[in-house]
């Protein structure tokens, strides 16, 4: 008996070990297609929306703070990636580990619930997770970078400032469509007027997105109305995804200068899309959870005037069901 104890003892570190790995491993493959649409500033590659940082703070907040070791071995594997590994990269690993880590425990102290069910939810993570807790590594990174020699210190602040609005978009956009995921379940009895409307919201978010980023005009303020639509009709698990394919179609048009990009130095460029893709994500996260909330205190409502209907059945059968006000006292 002792012995398989002991034997489990020792199996217990193995999914943990697994779950790590797992891991890094998805923070090296999103980390290489968030390169794909990257921009050189003052000398140092920085991308508009750095998915890692999203899916890291998503996995500590879904399966704990155990998962760090995670975040620091991906950060690694991308470094040495890009360039010959030297001391610098403990820098970046500490400041790649530690903003989503203090992101983590700034939510967590505020009560912050995974089902972004609350308003507050929504704002924490858009005030703590994504603007506050990104700005550790963009502080360190760049710090590292300018004192390794690799960033002359006249682009100290364009590096940090760029840095800092890629790992905020990621929180932005990437966590909370891992958390509406997580929840997400086949639906049954869904009427079909409504898998009608799921599927005129998507064929026109994508054709919409598609013209609003390839067009020479400027009809980029044409997603809002579906995003809105999507926070409204399906909350989180409609609206996240739509951002995400809004930022996705706008990086892809910003980095290449085209649509309504075109002609726009690579400053103005950036400061476009990233004010795009902000307003698109917090009028999501936010109008989602706002509608959430309220669906949550109407059924809740909902089922104590049930359970009050059941308590009057029971003092005096029947009275739950009368008409209310009685005929005579009408006014």
């Amino acid at each position: 008996m002792a012995d398989v104890v002991r034997t489990e003892e020792l199996r217990r570190p193995a999914p943990a070990a697994l779950t790590i790995l797992v891991l890094a491993g998805v923070y090296y493959g999103t980390a290489q297609i968030g390169l794909l649409d990257q921009v050189v500033i003052a000398g140092a590659r920085v991308t508009p929306l750095w998915p890692p940082t999203g899916i890291s703070l998503s996995c500590l907040l879904l399966l704990g703070l155990w998962t760090w070791p995670g975040i620091a071995l991906g950060t690694l594997l991308v470094v040495a990636s890009l360039s010959p590994l030297d001391v610098s990269v403990l820098g970046i690993m500490a400041g790649n580990t530690l903003a989503p880590v203090c992101a983590f425990l700034m939510l967590r102290r505020m009560g912050f619930r995974a089902g972004l069910d609350r308003l507050r939810d929504g704002v924490a993570l858009v005030a703590l997770g994504a603007f506050a807790g990104m700005l550790v590594s963009a502080t360190v990174g760049s710090t590292t970078l300018l004192l390794s020699g690799a960033l002359p210190p006249g682009g100290f602040w364009r590096t940090w400032a760029a840095w800092w609005v890629g790992d905020a978009m990621g929180v932005l956009v990437v966590t909370p469509l891992l958390l509406a995921c997580r929840k997400l379940r086949w639906p049954t009895g869904v009427p079909a007027y409504r898998w009608a409307e799921a599927a005129v919201l998507l064929v026109a978010s994508v054709v919409v997105a598609w013209v609003a980023v390839t067009s020479e005009l400027s009809l980029l303020f044409l997603v809002f109305p579906l995003i809105v639509w999507a926070a409204l009709r399906f909350q989180l698990a409609g609206a996240a995804p739509c951002v995400l394919l809004v930022s996705v179609l706008a990086i892809t048009a910003a980095t290449r200068r085209t649509g309504p990009f075109e002609g726009q130095s690579l400053l103005e460029a950036m400061v476009n899309l990233q004010a795009l893709n902000a307003s698109a994500a917090l009028t999501a996260l936010l109008l989602s959870a706002v509608v959430t909330e309220q669906n949550s205190i109407r059924r809740k409502v909902e089922q104590a005037c049930r359970e009050l209907a059941d308590v009057v059945d029971r003092l005096a059968p029947g009275e739950s069901r009368r008409r209310w006000p009685p005929e005579g006292e009408q006014s």
